[in-house]
């Protein structure tokens, strides 16, 4: 797999796990709803900053297992697979639907901007998925670390940008789709879960040619 191919498979991963409607997604909503889209955008902005947060801590596993226990990589390759099936599995079987999108009547820019950051970074999931996923794009062969990671941090914190400041931009749009088209929303859930259990088949394929 060629370094250009490996990185559009992490983006295919990637918005597909944002693309999904979560925690991120409706705080965003909640903002540009009350706020206007100017308090939704600094929301993302917010949002974003928690992104590049999670893909330093993850980087700095990947270094620090790639310098102590190369071989911890292999097992990473199986766990990731099995995480990610997993995720695709409960994506699939859910049927996720919005059933409001409410917030404060009134929030100050800045503190829309620290409650994105802190939303962002609390979310357990997203340390699952850096750690877990992670291993999966970085390799040697394809240069530094530090340039994959700034790569992966780049196609992060845009693809957020692109979904969560779209959402923010069209609110009012984005409220009616999402309340009044449950249909749709399962549908995206379960698109992205079939993403994830190729992406999880194709990297348990790829920790079996590693051995």
């Amino acid at each position: 797999m060629t370094y250009a191919q490996n990185l559009w498979l992490f983006f295919v991963l990637l918005f597909g796990i944002i693309i999904v409607p979560g925690m991120d997604m409706l705080f965003v909503l909640s903002h540009a709803l009350t706020g206007g889209r100017r308090a939704g955008l600094v929301a993302t902005t917010g949002i974003m900053m928690g992104g590049s947060a999670h893909t330093l801590i993850g980087t700095l596993g990947v270094g620090f297992i790639l310098r102590l226990t190369p071989a911890l990589l292999t097992f990473l390759l199986f766990a990731g697979a099995a995480y990610m099936a997993w995720i695709g599995a409960t994506l699939i079987r859910s049927s996720i639907t919005v059933r409001s999108v409410s917030g404060p009547e009134s929030r100050s820019l800045r503190v829309a901007f620290r409650q994105g950051a802190v939303t962002c970074l609390l979310n357990p999931k997203a340390y699952l998925f850096t750690l877990s996923v992670y291993p999966q794009f970085f390799n040697e062969k394809y240069g530094p670390i530090w340039s994959q990671a700034a790569a992966i941090g780049v196609m992060t914190v845009m693809t957020q940008l692109g979904i969560y400041g779209g959402l923010a931009l069209l609110a009012g749009r984005s409220r009616d789709f999402l309340l009044g088209n449950p249909r749709a929303t399962i549908a995206l859930g379960r698109g992205a879960g079939l993403v994830f259990m190729m992406v999880g088949a194709l990297t348990a394929w790829r920790g079996l040619l590693a051995i």
